[in-house]
């Protein structure tokens, strides 16, 4: 597929912008293939930041510690789950097409990916536990279960033996929703995929964004920040005799490129949303995916107003 041409006169300059996920050579933008794992991560990470909600869980706040199990290992799943270890989360529990696997000390993400390249699955894989099926370690002991394969595997047949005290929709649809009303009734938090899932066309948008604009990000800013930090430290270097050597200079001093901007925007995008929905929750009394659908359809709606569709 031509992703650039649209017109058979090639005369749009905006073409490239009918169409996400382009390889970099041809207006994609960095950061595009691990953005929907690294936007589940990113809300993860924020509603375990909340200490009144941990405290209702009985959890600290924070990743750091926590256990989780992620189902499925396609790209967003092993991306959600890298960072999550990255984060200091531990990873206990893997279900896959094969099988599903548990070990209590943890399981090596990178070695495990590994074992799955060269066996075509991870049953078997050294140190862990095979479980009977490719869905039992769902109702494993854990703080977090991540689905992030198929749709409906949070169901009938397992919500009331699901034991994670959150439950991160990396997935689309991964839970019925009788499931979800016996799993949030059991007092589990459960984070919506209509907003934990959206890392990857928030970044589409950038994408978007960055094809209309005919300028990759950080071209236009990235020597003025290094040199305005390069300024700020040369005056620390005066006022405490402290010199930093080539090497810190060139770190400390360094511009935002364009990976690392896309990534501050999914944060800052993750973060913002997860408060509000947050606190939608709060104010009408509802769960987490109900508030995420006020949240939008009030958005919608005030669209629609401010173009005279409702009075």
């Amino acid at each position: 597929m031509d992703y650039g041409h649209v017109s058979s006169d090639n005369s749009d300059i905006n073409a490239e912008g009918c169409v996400t996920g382009k390889p970099i050579s041809m207006g994609g933008i960095r950061g595009r293939t691990e953005a929907t794992g690294r936007g589940v991560f990113f809300g993860i990470k924020e509603a375990c930041n909340n200490a009144e909600d941990m405290k209702d869980l009985g959890l600290e706040p924070g990743l750091e510690g926590k256990t989780f199990i992620v189902q499925g290992l396609g790209n967003v799943g092993y991306h959600a789950a890298k960072y999550m270890i990255e984060g200091g989360a531990i990873m206990i529990g893997v279900a896959e097409m094969d099988g599903s696997i548990y070990s209590k000390k943890g399981i090596d993400l990178e070695k495990l990916m590994e074992y799955k390249k060269e066996s075509g699955g991870i049953s078997g894989f050294d140190g862990t536990k095979t479980l009977k099926d490719n869905t039992a370690v769902l109702e494993s002991e854990c703080d977090i279960l991540i689905p992030a394969a198929l749709e409906n595997q949070l169901n009938d047949s397992n919500a009331d033996k699901i034991k994670a005290k959150i439950i991160g929709e990396a997935a689309n649809g991964p839970t019925t929703s009788s499931a979800h009303d016996v799993i949030k009734n059991r007092g589990a938090l459960i984070i919506p995929d209509n907003y934990l899932n959206a890392g990857g066309v928030t970044v589409s948008y950038f994408e978007w964004l960055k094809n209309l604009q005919h300028v990759r990000f950080g071209r236009m800013d990235k020597r003025f920040e290094e040199n305005s930090f390069k300024k700020i430290l040369s005056v620390i270097e005066t006022v405490s005799d402290r010199k930093f050597t080539k090497k810190e200079l060139e770190f400390l001093a360094m511009g935002g490129d364009e990976a690392e901007l896309v990534d501050s925007g999914l944060e800052e995008t993750m973060v913002n949303a997860y408060n509000e929905i947050n606190e939608l929750r709060k104010l009408h009394d509802v769960d987490l995916r109900t508030a995420a659908f006020i949240s939008a359809i009030n958005k919608v709606g005030t669209i629609y107003q401010q173009m005279g569709i409702f009075p």
